[in-house]
């Protein structure tokens, strides 16, 4: 399943990121295991703008910085725990192995992974998959699931569109 759409702006794309949060926020009510999200797009394409709107419309009230150097930023969301990934700098994709990447992945959380390619090998299957595409003067985003999971929350995040 796959949904495309335009986001004009970055008005838009916060509109975006508060409907994918009221779908998430009922899918992880569900999940045992949690939800992994891959975003992928090129530098400045909106993937840190996107991860900063969900994360706000989730309940987080403080700043959402982007982890580039730190790698990962964890967020406590009314009791689910979120971590925001960047894997831009990551070398090599061994080195998740001696961050504890595992430890993100046993758990009831969100994962939200910018750059996920540079840990291919090494990082789980995504439930979901965002890419954002450069198209002035906006951006073009394509979600596609490619789990279960993913595929009842990118249902959610279409009823949740198309009720708005």
């Amino acid at each position: 399943m796959t949904l495309c759409d335009y986001l004009a702006d970055e008005a838009a794309s916060l509109d975006f990121a508060s409907n994918l949060a009221l779908a998430l926020k009922r899918q992880l009510q569900h999940e045992q295991r949690g939800l992994t999200i891959f975003l992928l797009g090129t530098l400045g394409a909106g993937k840190t703008t996107l991860c900063r709107g969900l994360l706000r419309s989730l309940g987080h009230s403080g700043a959402v910085k982007s982890p580039t150097y730190t790698l990962v930023e964890p967020y406590e969301l009314e009791g689910v725990p979120a971590y925001h990934f960047d894997l831009y700098r990551l070398a090599d994709a061994e080195e998740l192995e001696y961050m504890g990447i595992r430890d993100y992945f046993e758990q009831n959380s969100l994962r939200l992974i910018e750059w996920p390619q540079r840990g291919e090998g090494i990082l789980p299957s995504a439930d979901l998959t965002v890419a954002l595409d450069v198209q002035l003067p906006g951006r073009a985003v394509t979600i596609e699931a490619t789990s279960a999971s993913g595929e009842a929350l990118l249902q959610k995040l279409q009823e949740q569109i198309a009720g708005t």
